[in-house]
């Protein structure tokens, strides 16, 4: 078994399983009545939480992969942006099920009308695109240049991530401002690396 092999084998299901821990500690703490007196609030706030941090962890795979120069390690940005998706959905089905309790006229006012629900929704319903084409079919289906354009498309939802989470707590700003640092640290890596390339292919075209 090569080192390829291992990592697919052995770490893969493991970092799956540690994906999971945090739902299924929640879901204990849920079916142990261990949450505090207003559950709803802190499952949605678990799940929106968790879902920020697995796109800042899939953001953060390529330049660990640069910086590293650790190639294998980008075998989990498929399983980390789809772990992204799961904690969104169990965000946004929670806010729509158990808090909203499926009333269609309330949640449209929200998302009209309350900025930070706009937001998260957008994020969501971009997030969908990615879920569903994550898998290689999808690459050869919509051709490479597209879909890697379309799954460019995790920058833009990262960055709203952090503006929904900026909008929701209004008053203690420090963890929505931490994680939109690390995003605008790695998408600044990311931009120097590409800078670097174009700048190396001119030089050696010239």
């Amino acid at each position: 078994m090569n080192k390829r092999q291992a990592i697919k084998w052995l770490a893969k299901p493991t970092v799956f399983l540690l994906a999971l821990l945090p739902f299924a500690i929640l879901m204990w703490n849920f079916l142990n009545d261990e949450l505090s007196a207003n559950p709803i609030d802190d499952i949605t706030d678990e799940t929106g939480t968790w879902t920020l941090r697995f796109l800042v962890i899939t953001l953060a795979v390529t330049p660990l992969k640069k910086i590293t120069g650790w190639n294998s390690i980008g075998l989990f940005r498929r399983m980390m942006g789809l772990f992204a998706f799961f904690y969104s959905f169990l965000h946004f089905s929670t806010y729509i099920y158990l808090d909203q309790f499926f009333e269609w006229e309330s949640i449209v006012a929200d998302v009209a009308k309350r900025p930070f629900i706009t937001v998260g929704f957008a994020c969501f319903v971009l997030l969908i695109p990615l879920a569903l084409t994550s898998f290689n079919k999808s690459v050869k289906w919509l051709g490479g240049k597209r879909w890697t354009w379309l799954h460019k498309l995790v920058y833009l939802i990262a960055i709203g991530g952090v503006i929904h989470y900026l909008w929701l707590v209004k008053a203690d700003m420090q963890r929505p401002l931490t994680y939109g640092g690390i995003v605008l640290v790695l998408l600044g890596i990311r931009a120097y690396y590409f800078l670097r390339g174009k700048l190396s292919a001119k030089l050696i075209n010239a």
